[in-house]
């Protein structure tokens, strides 16, 4: 008998201009790396220790242009300049049902404007927050004018 925690990771990033109403373009991929330091976290949080939740208020997706395999020991985005946390948007993340956790952060017109490479969850807006988990992969470079909405869902089972 194996038992034991898994996980699943569901990504979707719509790209729009500001001046259209539907996206030009939505790409979905699957897989992460879950980060040590969130899952140390979480098991914290999990017995009531001490440690700031994943909570609207102070949960933030951040993006890079760093290429850089991820490895479980990182604790942050590997970019070094081109680096940008955007908070949830309001009502995420959602969790409670169907062991998912969903975050969605919109990036707007102005914000991270770079090649997208890199993808975290984090509980602070620098590199001092806890990540959760980190994706590598280009995903393009969003330009003046764009808007995107990255949502990440977080399946456990």
């Amino acid at each position: 008998m194996n038992e034991g925690l898994s996980h699943s990771t569901h990504w979707k990033l719509e790209k729009r201009r500001v001046w259209e109403p539907a996206p030009y373009e939505v790409s979905e991929w699957d897989g992460n790396l879950s980060l040590n330091e969130g899952l140390n976290l979480v098991a914290s949080l999990i017995c009531g220790g001490a440690g700031t939740a994943y909570a609207e208020a102070n949960t933030y997706i951040g993006v890079g242009d760093s290429s850089t395999a991820a490895a479980a020991s990182q604790t942050a985005l590997q970019a070094a300049t081109n680096k940008f946390w955007q908070v949830m948007d309001t009502g995420y993340p959602t969790y409670g049902t169907s062991q998912q956790i969903v975050f969605k952060a919109t990036f707007a017109d102005g914000d991270a404007e770079f090649a997208w490479n890199e993808y975290t969850v984090s509980n602070a807006a620098t590199d001092a927050g806890v990540n959760l988990l980190r994706k590598v992969g280009s995903k393009g470079t969003k330009a003046s004018g764009e808007e995107w909405a990255l949502t990440i869902t977080y399946t456990l089972s």
